[in-house]
């Protein structure tokens, strides 16, 4: 195990606490490589003050702090590891190399600077060493929010199989209902669904000016990895780091036009995709979407306890498949149990947006391209209720927009 030189523990943390949570930084720095060689024998100095991680570092030529900071930041997430701060050097450039690198590094702020340097640190005043890079993990409060987009909701489960894609889409159909220029964004990058869903699976999007134009799904901007790929049937078989890069290329990279809303559908789970969301994309709030079923609950509630941790507040409960009514006796039966999106929101004090029956016809609508609100069938009333729920608190959680940046 890595000798902590300096580790200080918050009340709630209990020795057993402390020791996992020690455990956990080894194993993911023993595992995670740089050109097939340990990040740990790289390490010089380490030191963790609760949550956060103080690494000083000594990597290799031609590394990239920045990407080995996220990395590490979506591989210790899971582990309570919420801030990471890295002291890198890199080595110098040999005299006569002809490297194009500066002679002097950008000035920056090393996190250490008040501690008590180790022996290994001793030499930071060498002609051969570079200063320190340190850069702190970004949260929700540093960042901007879009100069396009007044509110960015984002809809997750914890897992698979709720009816989590089929509620998006409708819940954004419903807020251009009540109004609102709404655009939709597929980060489901697994399994993207919108294109068929918004029946304009056949529609690529267009450049201009090395940007994405996004296609016109009803009136709304769509943006999906779906609309970038061959064929329905072509896997997205991508490590973390790609498919996160995917999600932020598609946010980034996209000439969103002047929106209410941008709704993002979340691939299922607690994983790099939402990491990377929470650290960098100016979320106004998430919205749950779960069934009563225990086993639903237990993963949607991972996924609130996963929004609170990186300061994204929850908007709001959907129940999906609480009740099925029988298409030939009209009998009514709640085959997933009942209460469960009851239990989640008074669990977490946040509001309960709606319940949605268990309906053959709400799965054919998206099937077909036209899901419910879009055909205003039975269901779109319910889909609608949630729309003006979400619109009833939304303005409380919205960030600041900076009139005058340039985009």
């Amino acid at each position: 195990m890595f000798n902590f030189m300096k580790k200080k523990t918050t009340k709630t943390e209990t020795p057993q606490q402390q020791a996992e949570r020690d455990s956990a930084v080894d194993k993911v720095l023993l595992g995670y490589e740089i050109g097939a060689v340990s990040i740990a024998t790289m390490v010089t100095g380490l030191e963790r003050d609760g949550e956060a991680l103080t690494l000083d570092l000594r990597l290799p030529k031609d590394s990239n702090p920045e990407v080995i900071q996220q990395e590490l930041g979506q591989l210790l997430h899971p582990h309570g590891i919420t801030t990471i701060h890295m002291n890198v050097r890199l080595p110098a450039p040999e005299k006569g190399s002809g490297s194009s690198l500066p002679k002097q590094m950008p000035k920056t702020t090393n996190a250490m600077e008040s501690q008590p340097s180790s022996g290994a640190n001793n030499n930071a005043n060498s002609t051969n060493a570079e200063p320190p890079i340190t850069k702190a993990a970004p949260t929700q409060a540093s960042l901007a929010a879009h100069p396009r987009i007044r509110h960015i909701i984002v809809v997750a489960s914890g897992k698979g199989g709720v009816g989590k894609s089929t509620t998006t889409v409708n819940i954004a159909l419903a807020l251009q209902k009540l109004g609102n220029r709404v655009g939709v964004l597929d980060a489901d990058i697994y399994g993207p669904s919108m294109p068929t869903m918004l029946g304009v699976a056949d529609v690529k999007p267009q450049l201009e000016n090395e940007q994405f134009v996004p296609v016109d799904a009803h009136g709304m901007a769509m943006l999906s990895i779906g609309s970038l790929l061959d064929g329905d049937n072509t896997p997205v078989a991508w490590r973390g780091p790609k498919a996160t890069g995917a999600l932020m290329q598609l946010y980034n990279q996209t000439n969103w036009p002047q929106l209410d809303y941008l709704v993002i559908d979340m691939p299922p789970g607690t994983g790099d995709i939402q990491l990377t969301l929470a650290q960098r994309i100016p979320v106004t709030g998430a919205v749950i979407v779960t069934t009563p079923q225990h086993v639903a609950l237990l993963d949607a509630q991972k996924g609130v306890e996963m929004f609170n941790k990186t300061n994204i507040p929850v908007l709001g409960v959907v129940e999906n498949m609480a009740l099925h009514t029988c298409s030939n006796c009209n009998h009514t039966e709640a085959i997933f149990g009942t209460g469960g999106g009851e239990f989640i929101a008074e669990q977490y004090q946040v509001p309960l947006l709606g319940q949605l029956p268990l309906a053959s016809g709400i799965r054919a609508q998206v099937d077909k391209g036209v899901p419910s609100v879009l055909a205003d069938d039975e269901f779109a009333t319910y889909y609608l209720s949630i729309a003006k729920n979400i619109e009833t608190n939304i303005n409380k959680f919205a960030k600041p927009v900076d009139d005058k940046r340039i985009f």
